[in-house]
This record gives structure tokens, sequence and C-alpha cells, in this order.
């Protein structure tokens, strides 16, 4: 499973703002107004509560197995796996998101703020990216917790690698 990275939800991210702003144009040419819903930015924050628990807990219960501490749960790597996995979903989607609410919100910022539904909607569109970002930090987070630790013992030639 291949980590995460930066530059491509960055990619991703600039690329939905600016198809977004453009189709926010477009679509405001026709006459009517881009909206932004008001449970965007509520559903990004749910996503971004339920990773970082998830990570804070698989954290702990790692920590204890470490430990050895007596009684201490263990945790399931296939759980583990699943969680990174839907950590990695999770913030690609939210660069996506992110970045289309950004974009519309650009293009009703640069509009005009005159209107107070305009002015409503760039908050929303504001708080669905700060939203956005904190799934995506969440899901760095959860990936960092579920890393496993390098085995200083396996090197090239080491144990678990084929030699011919």
């Amino acid at each position: 499973m291949k980590q995460l990275r930066i530059g491509v939800l960055a990619g991703l991210f600039v690329v939905a703002g600016v198809l977004s702003w453009a189709g926010a144009r477009l679509w405001d040419a026709v006459g009517t107004l881009p909206r932004v819903p008001v449970a965007a930015p509520i559903v990004l924050a749910v996503i971004a509560v339920v990773l970082t628990a998830t990570a804070l807990s698989l954290r702990a219960r790692l920590r204890a197995q470490r430990e050895r501490r007596p009684g201490a749960k263990g945790v399931d790597p296939l759980l583990a796996a699943r969680a990174v996995v839907f950590g990695q979903a999770s913030a690609l989607v939210a660069a996506l998101v992110a970045g289309m609410y950004g974009g519309v919100g650009v293009f009703l910022g640069l509009d005009g703020l005159d209107v107070a539904v305009r002015r409503d909607q760039v908050i929303y569109a504001g708080a669905s990216v700060v939203a956005g970002v904190a799934v995506i930090a969440a899901a760095f987070f959860l990936e960092r917790v579920c890393k496993l630790p390098e085995d200083e013992d396996e090197g090239p030639g080491g144990p678990g690698t084929a030699r011919g």
C-alpha cells in the first residue's frame, strides 16, 4: 500500500478548484446561483473527528501492546490496514471536495459580497475547505500511527528477501 503524498492531494485540490470555479462562472451566466450546502463542512468535520478518534484509539492500543501491559488488547493487522485505506480514501475525496467548494467560494467572493446570501455561501465554502484540510491532516496522522516500524535487521539480502 502506497503512502499518501501531499503533492497528489494538492494537485487534486487545485484541479478541482479551477474546474469548479469555471463551472460556477458558467452556472452563474445561465442565471442561477451556485450553492454550497450547509452540511458540507459538517460532514467533512465529522469524518475528520472519526479519523482522529480511530488514530488515537489505535495509537493507545499499539502503545499498550508494545509496553506489554497486562490485559492489553492487540490490534488486528487487517483492522489497521482497513483504517489506513479509509483514511487515504477520505483524504482523496476531501481534497476533491475542498477544491470544489474552494473554487466556488473564490468565484462567489470575487463576484461580490454585497448580497447576504453570497456572503453566507462564501463562509460555508471556506468552512468546507478548512474541514477538508482537517480530514487530510487526520488521514496523515492515522497513516503515521499505523505505519510499521522499520526492522533494522532486515536490509538488502536480509530475512524476507528472495535470494537467487
